[in-house]
């Protein structure tokens, strides 16, 4: 109930608005640690795509339906906070990779899908990882994109 709490108290009315107050726009790139921090403190789910097509062009809620048998490592799209466990688990120079490299993905779109009955309805956001292309290792460190979020009541 506190992680509702605190989502209510996000300024504006919609789902958009609110992950607007909290820097998730579509289109802009965010650091992933600011969206792992927004998942854990507010409660909603952010998933990151390894597929832009997939990302762009199918909802949210179809892409999860379609993959529902797949094991979790196995699929194009992931949660935030499973991708960062898994990475951190089996990298231990993440942390220190992610202080001088910070990983930046691209939110696709945010909003709201039915969710458990008991619980209600669900906030999310989409988020694209970087292609390996993409990736410019060679260039001055982007700022680090996690930023003091609004805090919770």
């Amino acid at each position: 109930m506190l992680k509702h709490s605190a989502w209510a108290a996000v300024p504006g009315k919609t789902p958009v608005e609110k992950f607007g107050s909290l820097g998730l726009i579509p289109g802009t790139k965010v650091d992933i640690r600011k969206c792992a921090i927004i998942a854990d403190n507010y409660g909603t789910e952010i998933w990151l795509f390894f597929e832009e097509d997939l990302a762009r062009k199918k909802p949210l809620t179809e892409v999860l339906t379609e993959f529902a048998g797949v094991p979790e490592f196995e699929r194009p799209v992931i949660r935030v906070e499973s991708f960062l466990r898994f990475t951190r688990e089996n990298d231990p120079s993440f942390e220190q990779t992610m202080e001088e490299f910070p990983l930046m993905v691209e939110v696709v779109a945010t909003g709201v899908r039915p969710g458990d009955t008991a619980i209600g309805p669900e906030m999310y956001a989409t988020c694209l990882m970087p292609f390996l292309d993409e990736l410019d290792l060679e260039a001055e460190p982007p700022a680090p994109g996690v930023q003091k979020l609004p805090r919770k009541s």
